[in-house]
């Protein structure tokens, strides 16, 4: 069968080659497929597939060498259980895999240089196999794996420090010089002029040590949060639309803070105007998803090129929504919508298409899904509780990979809404309101409360993400700017002050 992955029981002698080409002149069906040899497997693959999504083959097949216009080609790589889970990964599916599968896997992808396998493995790094990927890449020279792998660990550090002194003391040494990712919350502010500058206009961190929020930046004077698209790519935070004041002037610039400099700057506003968006970033580029326009709800999807700095409108929506709920998982990125009556659909955005595809529904009596968080590849859709009660919410999490359903049980407590403002790192999930800022364990069938700090003493909506800041500025913002210290606790009296 074209393009797949048939096994055989043949040798590869080259007599029985050599007989084949004296004979027969390969057909135009022929020369599309090759017959690729891994130890005792022999493999029936589509070439031209072969030749898109590796790179050891496609420098082969362009070489010119005499083993490019074999009929059969002999692989030296350690095992055929690698090279099986490439073939899956390049045919789409996306395994996860057993320790052993991965150790095989990562030699195959570092032998044969095949991006894809190395981007799926990146995907499925979790707390069970972060070690053995981080040692296993080390040793094998991937460097793009060795590197997510050792950020995995580095944000599960305090989980993994007993498990982690298995290590070669210099992968140990590496994973300790790291930035941890760190929990970053902004509130909804409208601009301010510099005379009446409102000094709760901050972007915030989590100091987990001192569990308190401490202010990482101040927002532009002319930038709004006030219903707008909030993310993070690259490391940088990033904010679109919203409105100016009550009469939702929309706002016409985007702002980019750049937490390695320290510094905020702007960009040009997507063709189309919007607030109540849904900013989010993947494969490389921003996308603002939705939202409204002198109070019409929009359908409209925009691409935004950082590189060029240049707005594209992308597939639209299959209804016009605003407040899209999405999460991204495996790479892959998910939105969930209401279909009345009692359905919350999920669709996955694919880039490759530009296409919009439903994945699954849900249908719970008045209940919708309002929020959406990712943990390796389940999906987790936060509901309002029965005859939409807010302050209690229910989960359910569908499986990527099964593509099963599976009910929570119990109800959690979302008071101030904060279960709409999740955001994972490593296994744990963070929540934050006014009143705490709780971190969840991420277990098979719930969240278990793993510890509790300081609330975000604002009011309105919150949009919280994950920043690595670097470790010049962790340590710029515990100096003293002429006697006065740049931060404190939001919650000291000596800080900021908030109205409840």
């Amino acid at each position: 069968m074209t393009g797949g992955n048939l096994m055989e029981t043949s040798s590869c002698a080259g007599s029985e080659v050599d007989a084949r080409k004296s004979h027969h002149q390969p057909t135009a069906s022929a020369r599309t497929m090759v017959k690729v040899r891994c130890g005792e497997s022999l493999f029936t693959l589509d070439r031209s597939l072969l030749e898109q999504h590796c790179e050891y083959f496609r420098a082969l097949f362009q070489s010119g060498m005499r083993e490019c216009t074999e009929d059969e080609i002999c692989l030296q790589v350690p095992s055929a259980r690698g090279f099986l889970v490439a073939l899956r990964v390049i045919h789409g599916e996306r395994p996860m895999l057993s320790a052993d599968e991965i150790v095989d896997a990562i030699q195959c992808a570092a032998f044969l240089q095949i991006e894809l396998l190395t981007e799926h493995l990146t995907d499925v790094i979790d707390s069970d196999n972060c070690l053995l990927m981080y040692h296993t890449a080390a040793t094998f020279g991937l460097l793009k794996l060795f590197e997510s792998a050792a950020l995995f660990v580095r944000d599960m550090y305090a989980d993994l420090k007993e498990d982690a002194k298995c290590l070669p003391e210099d992968l140990i040494e590496y994973v300790e010089c790291l930035v941890p990712s760190t929990y970053v919350t902004v509130g909804s502010h409208s601009p301010t002029i510099k005379l009446l500058q409102d000094f709760m206009r901050t972007v915030c961190y989590l100091d987990e040590d001192e569990k308190d929020w401490k202010v990482l930046t101040h927002l532009p004077l002319n930038a709004s949060t006030t219903m707008a698209g909030v993310t993070v790519l690259d490391n940088k935070l990033y904010i679109v639309g919203g409105v100016y004041d009550i009469s939702n002037k929309v706002v016409d610039s985007g702002f980019c803070y750049d937490v390695s400099t320290d510094t905020w700057s702007t960009f040009s506003s997507p063709q189309q105007l919007r607030y109540n968006c849904t900013l989010v970033g993947h494969v490389g580029d921003l996308y603002v998803i939705g939202g409204e326009f002198e109070k019409t709800v929009m359908s409209s999807v925009e691409r935004y090129k950082v590189s060029s700095d240049t707005w594209s409108f992308a597939a639209h929506l299959p209804r016009p929504a605003s407040t899209v709920a999405c999460a991204k998982a495996m790479r892959r990125l998910f939105i969930c919508l209401w279909k009345p009556k009692d359905a919350t659909e999920i669709y996955e955005y694919v880039a490759s298409k530009d296409e919009w595809v439903l994945i699954t529904k849900l249908v719970r009596h008045q209940s919708y899904g309002h929020c959406m968080v990712a943990h390796r590849d389940n999906l987790y859709l936060v509901r309002n509780g029965p005859s939409d009660d807010f302050l209690r919410c229910v989960m359910d999490c569908y499986n990527l990979t099964s593509g099963q359903w599976t009910a929570m049980p119990g109800q959690y407590e979302n008071s101030k809404g904060a279960l709409f403002t999740a955001v994972v790192r490593g296994n744990s999930v963070f929540t934050v309101n006014r009143r705490a800022t709780v971190e969840y364990a991420i277990e098979d069938n719930k969240w278990r409360t793993k510890k509790q700090m300081t609330g975000f003493p604002r009011v309105g909506s919150m949009w919280t993400s994950l920043l690595r800041l670097p470790k010049q500025s962790r340590l710029l913002l515990q100096k003293k700017d002429n006697g006065v210290e740049i931060f404190s606790g939001l919650n000291s009296s000596a800080s900021v002050h908030c109205v409840d």
